[in-house]
């Protein structure tokens, strides 16, 4: 994935710096939701977790960036997340809640300052992708029109290409790990979804009162598998290019209050955010 100076500081403006308004202008009842579904008792147990990996990933970076010699950790991510709850819980909301945009705005401006090969340091980029872009997808609360837009033109642009970068026995680990025959399956249940999601945004969008049935998943992936089976992977690698550009242009003409919609929001976080993490390719 193309981790660069200037994706993380747009990640830390437009992602990460309107995170917290985003998440407040749901319904009480889907902020407790969404945060159950975290695995928190509250927004402010949440952002101490982000909060306290922000701070310990920078102490990281910047070592790295004055060139200064900095032990490596092992971490107890349970103990870890623990005491950042911890440490924050006594803190009345306003205070915490000034104390987290302040260090988001220190970050970033820490982050503005460093030359570009900093980010071009393996260990720099490996806590860049945790604590900064990882996160933003892991931690999900409302989805902003940025992070589905970087996602189909950063991560998505790359998939077929990760998977490629695999040897022969890690590309058959993870096919078995998918739970697919091969790549051509895989691609054309991605595709089959991205297909489904637009076509019920576009008709919530065109037609009023649109009416729709939300597939069986197993019998939907089933026939997924079988409407490209004929497909030449030449052609099916094309137009799955073809269908996330189309998404791209789709997501960029939405009208703002599109993703305050629960259905459409709901399409593209899952197809274009968690599907991503369901079917991630390691590397």
């Amino acid at each position: 994935m193309a981790i660069t100076k200037q994706r993380t500081l747009d990640y830390m403006d437009y992602e990460w710096g309107s995170y917290v308004e985003r998440f407040h202008r749901l319904p009480q009842a889907e902020q407790e939701k969404r945060i159950t579904k975290n695995g928190y008792a509250s927004f402010q147990e949440m952002l101490a977790h982000i909060l306290a990996w922000w701070e310990e990933g920078m102490n990281i970076i910047r070592a790295v960036a004055e060139q200064r010699e900095l032990d490596r950790k092992k971490y107890d991510f349970d103990l870890f997340n623990a005491e950042a709850v911890a440490k924050y819980k006594p803190w009345a909301e306003a205070e915490f809640m000034a104390h987290f945009e302040k260090t988001r705005q220190d970050m970033t401006a820490q982050l503005r300052f460093m030359k570009e090969a900093v980010f071009e340091n393996r260990r720099v980029r490996s806590w860049l992708n945790g604590i900064v872009f990882h996160h933003a997808r892991e931690h999900l609360v409302a989805l902003s029109r940025f992070l589905t837009m970087d996602m189909l033109e950063n991560e998505w642009s790359e998939y077929v290409e990760r998977f490629n970068r695999l040897d022969a026995e890690k590309q058959n680990e993870f096919l078995s790990k998918q739970g697919v025959v091969s790549f051509h399956d895989l691609l054309a249940h991605i595709i089959g979804w991205w297909e489904e999601g637009a076509r019920i945004i576009t008709g919530m969008l065109d037609t009023p009162g649109f009416q729709w049935t939300d597939p069986e998943v197993d019998s939907f992936n089933v026939m997924l598998t079988k409407k490209y089976e004929s497909w030449s992977d030449d052609n099916l690698l094309k137009h799955f290019d073809i269908v996330r550009l189309a998404l791209i242009d789709m997501v960029a003409e939405l009208p703002d209050d599109a993703f305050l919609n629960a259905d459409i929001e709901g399409w593209l976080a899952a197809d274009v955010v968690e599907h991503f993490d369901d079917h991630f390719i390691p590397a």
